[in-house]
């Protein structure tokens, strides 16, 4: 029996994933949770085989969830499913070791499918996704400037990102310029637009 733990944020699309992999005879879904800073905690307590993980949760982002949850739980594998099929967010799920990532468009049938090659240790990658993520740019910051991007994109003050970085504010905000540089944007709005467009962040 393949044991699935289910993490996203609509309920009813929760429910339907759930749904659909309790028709399988041979998949058992064990735990299911709505925010991504649950996944670690579920998963360490149901010992799931596959997590199947939205990529945009709220707390912390599925993609932050499955890289934590291959430290922790090397045996639980991820599978990711999005609506951003953004070539960068792929190359961001490879980096974070994620086993499968597919686009929630697919047929309701490669759900299953997906979980069983996961299980017998295969990657499972939407095809489109993957010659997308061929052609594409390589993002032009580094994983430092990418985290503080993405404190910023949540609302964080340089102030903040300096206290929890353990860097001095000046250094930040020295950052945040090298950032809206490196992606030829206007602001530091812009170059939140850029990256999510990107699938960055």
């Amino acid at each position: 029996m393949i044991r699935v733990l289910v993490a996203e944020d609509m309920h009813i699309v929760r429910g339907a994933l759930v749904a659909l992999l309790h028709l399988e005879p041979d998949i058992k879904v064990v735990a299911q949770c709505a925010n991504g800073n649950d996944i670690v905690p579920l998963a360490l307590k149901s010992k799931p085989d596959i997590a199947v993980v939205d990529i945009d949760l709220p707390g912390k982002d599925g993609l932050t969830g499955a890289a934590e949850l291959s430290e922790l739980l090397p045996e639980c594998r991820t599978l990711i499913l999005t609506s951003m099929g953004l070539p960068g967010t792929l190359r961001r799920a490879l980096a974070a070791r994620v086993s499968g990532f597919l686009s929630k468009d697919l047929p309701a049938e490669r759900l299953a499918e997906a979980v069983r090659g996961i299980a017998a240790g295969k990657r499972v990658l939407d095809g489109e996704l993957a010659l997308a993520a061929w052609d594409s740019e390589d993002c032009p910051l580094n994983d430092r400037e990418v985290e503080v991007l993405r404190m910023v994109a949540a609302g964080c003050e340089p102030a903040e990102i300096a206290a929890r970085m353990h860097l001095s504010t000046g250094t930040v905000r020295n950052w945040l310029t090298g950032i809206v540089q490196k992606l030829d944007a206007r602001n530091r709005v812009d170059a939140i637009r850029i990256a999510r467009q990107a699938g960055w962040l």
